[in-house]
C-alpha cells in the first residue's frame, strides 16, 4: 500500500513536533542564553559552535550507516525513536541548565552538554527522518508526508516563540537561569511523550532487498556519485545556515536595535504563522510548476525580503513586519520540498546502483541541520563580536551595524547561493516518476521470480 493513512501522517509528524520544540529553542534562544544568561562571551560561543561541529561531522554518516544496517521486529529506523526519546529530553534540559561553576569549568560544562545533545540528536533524528524515504514508495505521498511534518515543525516553533520567554519570566521570577531550565523541562517532557507516540504510529513500507549486503565503502561511493544528493547536501547546508543566522540574530535585533525585547516572540510567531500558510499549498504548487522551480522562486523572494532589514529604521515597524511576512510565506515550501527531494535522491541511488541506503542519504539533511545551526550561530557570534558587541550593555553604532548585517545582508548572500545550486539539480518531476515506475516494475519482477 503506497497511500499513507491520515492518522499515521499525524503520528509521524508528532515526532517532528517533539524534535522541533527542542530544536527551535536551540536555534532562536541558545546563543542569547549563552551570552546573556549563562555568561559566555560571543567569541567563546562562536568557537564552541565551530569546534563541536568538526567533531559532529563524523557522527552523521556513521549513524546513517548504522540505521541502514539495523534490523529489528520494529524495522530499521523506528526503534531508535523508542530507545533515545528519554535521553533526548534529558540532554535538552541539561543544556539549558546553568551550573554553579566558575571560569573554565563553566565553559567545559557548556561544551560537554552541547556536544552530547548534538550526538543524541543525530542518533534519533537520522533514523526518524529516514522514515520519509520508506513510509511510502510514492513520491507524491512523500511530499504530502513532508508537508505534514513541517506543519508540525513550524507549529512547534510557534509554541516556542510565544511561550518560552513568558515561561522563563514566570518560572524564573527574576532568575532567568532557573526560568530557562524549568521551561525546557516542560518542553522536553512533551517531546518525550510525542516521540513515543510517533514510534507507535509509523510503519516502514519500502523494504531493503534481503540479499543486499553492501559494504560501507560501496554505500559511500554510491553517495558521492549521486549527483542529485550532492547538490541537495549543499543546498541543505546553505538553507539551514541562512535560517540559523537569521534565527540567532532576531533576539539581539529586538533587544539591542529596536529596544523591544519582549516583542521578539510575537515577531517570530507571526513569521511562523505565515510559514505554516506557505507550507499548505506546497504539494499543489510543486505539481503545477515542479519542485525545483518552486524552490528557486521561494529562494529568490527570501533573498530580496532579507535585505529590507538592513534599511528599515526602528520606527518603521510596519516595514519590518511586512518583510517578515513575505520572507516567512516564501520559506514555507522550502523544507517540505527539500525532504521530498532527498527521498527522490534515495530512489535515484537505488535505481542507478540497485542498492538502497536511505539512512545514509538522510544523514546529509541531519548533518546540514546541525551544521547550519552551529555555523549559522557561530557566524552571528563572530560578526557581532567583531563589531564590538558586549552583552547587557547599550551597544555602539558599530555593534548595531553588526547585528543588522546578521539579519539582512549576510543571510541574503547565503540564500542566493542556494538559487545557484538549484540550477544544477538534475531530477525533474518527470524523471522522478519514471524512476518510481521502474523501481516498482523491478520489485514486481523479483516477486514473480521468487
Amino acid at each position: 500500500m503506497s497511500k499513507v493513512p491520515f492518522k499515521e501522517k499525524i503520528g509521524f509528524s508528532l515526532g517532528e513536533y517533539s524534535s522541533s520544540i527542542v530544536w527551535q529553542t536551540l536555534m532562536y534562544f541558545l546563543p542569547i542564553f549563552y551570552t546573556d544568561t549563562f555568561g559566555l562571551t560571543a567569541g567563546a560561543v562562536a568557537t564552541m559552535f565551530f569546534v563541536v561541529r568538526i567533531f559532529d561531522a563524523f557522527t552523521d554518516p556513521v549513524m546513517g550507516m548504522i540505521s541502514d544496517r539495523t534490523n529489528t521486529r520494529w524495522g530499521k529506523y523506528r526503534p531508535f525513536i523508542l530507545w533515545l526519546a528519554l535521553p533526548f529530553g534529558a540532554g535538552a534540559v541539561l543544556m539549558f541548565t546553568t551550573p554553579e561553576l566558575a571560569g573554565s569549568a563553566k565553559l567545559v560544562y557548556a561544551y560537554i552538554t552541547y556536544s552530547v545533545m548534538m550526538v543524541i540528536y543525530t542518533a534519533i533524528m537520522i533514523p526518524y527522518n529516514s522514515l520519509i524515504g520508506v513510509i511510502s514508495p510514492n513520491p507524491d505521498e512523500r511530499t504530502a508526508v513532508s508537508s505534514y511534518k513541517f506543519v508540525f515543525a513550524y507549529a512547534a516553533g510557534f509554541s516556542v516563540q510565544l511561550l518560552l520567554m513568558p515561561l522563563v519570566a514566570k518560572l524564573g521570577a527574576g532568575n532567568d537561569a532557573k526560568g530557562y531550565q524549568m521551561a525546557m523541562l516542560i518542553f522536553a517532557s512533551i517531546s518525550v511523550v510525542f516521540l513515543l507516540i510517533s514510534f507507535a504510529s509509523v510503519r516502514e513500507r519500502v523494504k531493503t532487498k534481503k540479499e543486499q549486503q553492501s559494504k560501507i565503502r560501496e554505500d559511500l561511493s554510491d553517495l558521492i556519485k549521486n549527483r542529485p544528493w550532492v547538490i541537495l547536501f549543499a543546498l541543505s547546508l546553505v538553507t539551514l545556515i541562512y535560517v540559523a543566522i537569521r534565527s540567532a540574530d532576531i533576539a539581539y535585533y529586538f533587544k539591542y536595535v529596536l529596544d523591544k525585547e519582549q516583542e521578539s516572540g510575537k515577531f517570530m510567531a507571526i513569521g511562523t504563522a505565515f510559514v505554516l500558510l506557505g507550507v499548505m499549498p506546497t504539494k499543489w504548487l510543486s505539481a503545477k510548476i515542479g519542485k525545483r522551480n518552486l524552490y528557486i522562486i521561494c529562494m529568490a523572494v527570501i533573498t530580496v525580503s532579507s535585505l529590507v532589514f538592513y534599511v528599515a529604521r526602528p520606527n518603521q515597524m510596519w516595514l519590518i513586519y511586512t518583510a517578515q511576512i513575505i520572507f516567512s510565506f516564501a520559506s514555507g515550501p522550502t523544507m517540505p520540498l527539500l525532504w521530498s527531494m532527498l527521498a527522490d535522491s534515495a530512489d535515484y541511488s537505488e535505481w542507478k546502483n540497485n542498492r538502497r541506503a536511505t539512512g545514509l542519504v538522510y544523514s546529509a539533511a541531519t548533518f546540514a541541520q546541525k551544521a547550519g545551526f552551529s555555523l549559522g550561530g557561530a557566524i552571528v557570534m563572530v560578526i557581532i563580536s567583531m563589531y564590538g558587541f558586549v552583552a547587557n550593555q547599550v551597544q555602539t553604532e558599530l555593534a548595531i551595524t553588526g547585528i543588522k548585517l546578521s539579519l539582512s545582508v549576510v543571510p541574503a548572500a547565503v540564500s542566493f547561493l542556494g538559487i545557484i545550486l538549484l540550477f544544477f539539480y538534475p531530477l525533474n518531476d518527470k524523471k522522478v516518476k519514471e524512476i518510481e515506475q521502474e523501481l516498482i516494475e523491478r520489485k514486481n519482477l523479483e516477486k514473480i521470480k521468487q
